[in-house]
């Protein structure tokens, strides 16, 4: 039986899921700082090291949060701030930094578009107390992002390794694109519902 912490309301703002997802939040300025030196082969690993920490507790503070029955207001609204901080933050210095180029550029910008645009129709239908569940899909579609970042964030260091370490994160990144556009139409479909519906 796993063992569950008081739920007071001081520790429902602070409780372990939630210093969690603090904590990630926080590693997203060190992941960049990292990736500022492309060329530190020990800087880029340092930034991987980092990113996967962060992926773990994405995990963790969802799960940790259900099994002590722990989920709070706070926790649902920083949970998908952290990830897209994550996201965003990684996509655009791997962009910066030429890893992200040419055609694949479009990947990035469909995954960021559809961030802006999820978020956007999470905050109208919270207005209207409709509540999207997250979909098998979409949770696929994060796990893929998450792996593609992470063979990215390798990249010219992960070459020495495991030869075509960027080729495999960039053809990632597009399969997560592609999940990525039919989650997004998926929000899309319920945003309209609604709007029609009004």
């Amino acid at each position: 039986m796993l063992f569950r912490p008081g739920r007071s309301g001081a520790s429902r703002a602070f409780n372990l899921p939630n210093m969690l997802t603090f904590g990630r939040m926080l590693i997203v300025p060190a992941v960049v700082a990292c990736l500022f030196w492309p060329d530190e082969f020990a800087l880029r690993w340092t930034a991987l090291g980092l990113f996967v920490l962060a992926a773990v507790t994405d995990f963790f503070d969802g799960y940790l949060a259900r099994a002590w029955e722990q989920q709070s207001a706070l926790g649902r609204m920083l949970d998908p701030i952290a990830d897209k901080l994550l996201v965003s933050a990684v996509l655009l210095i791997l962009v910066a930094d030429g890893t992200i180029k040419s055609w694949s550029l479009w990947a990035a910008i469909v995954i960021l578009c559809r961030e802006i645009l999820v978020s956007g129709l999470r905050e109208f239908l919270a207005e209207l107390k409709v509540s999207v569940p997250v979909s098998k899909v979409a949770k696929w579609k994060t796990t893929m992002q998450m792996i593609a970042l992470g063979f990215l964030i390798a990249g010219r260091a992960g070459e020495a390794i495991l030869p075509g370490t960027t080729r495999i994160g960039l053809a990632l990144l597009w399969i997560s694109a592609l999940l990525t556009l039919y989650t997004g139409w998926d929000y899309m479909k319920a945003g309209i519902k609604y709007v029609v519906d009004e």
